[in-house]
């Protein structure tokens, strides 16, 4: 389905804790994944349905959230589309090696969303 969700990231204050919790309330696969930049990101599995991730919150002083991805065809089209019809870009386009690219827009009623284009399959 185009457009579909295919990714929800919490961004928190305290990663530790939230692995604690969410370890205990669901039965997600939570695995450790380092990154270049020495932080860590935690992978989250949750068999069937979409998956997503947990980070420390990477704005100082803002509380934790839930932030949905929706995967699109080209984020700077889409980006730009958004932000034409009102939306604040938060994060513009930003390649996540290996993986894809992604931009955080604030719609006009201030709702955070995230949107993805993976990279192609095979290159």
């Amino acid at each position: 389905m185009p457009n579909s969700f295919v990714h929800v990231e919490l961004n928190s204050t305290d990663v530790a804790k939230s692995k604690e919790f969410y370890g205990k309330l669901f039965d997600w696969k939570l695995a450790d994944v380092p990154m270049a930049d020495g932080t860590s990101y935690t992978t989250i599995g949750v068999g069937e349905g979409t998956g997503g991730g947990m980070l420390k919150n990477p704005v100082p002083g803002e509380p934790s959230m839930w932030l949905a991805y929706v995967q699109v065809d080209d984020v700077e089209a889409s980006t730009a589309k958004a932000k034409s019809l009102g939306a604040k870009v938060v994060r513009d386009v930003t390649e996540i090696p290996g993986v894809g690219w992604f931009s955080i827009i604030a719609d006009p009623t201030g709702a955070g969303l995230a949107m993805f284009k993976p990279v192609p399959r095979g290159a």
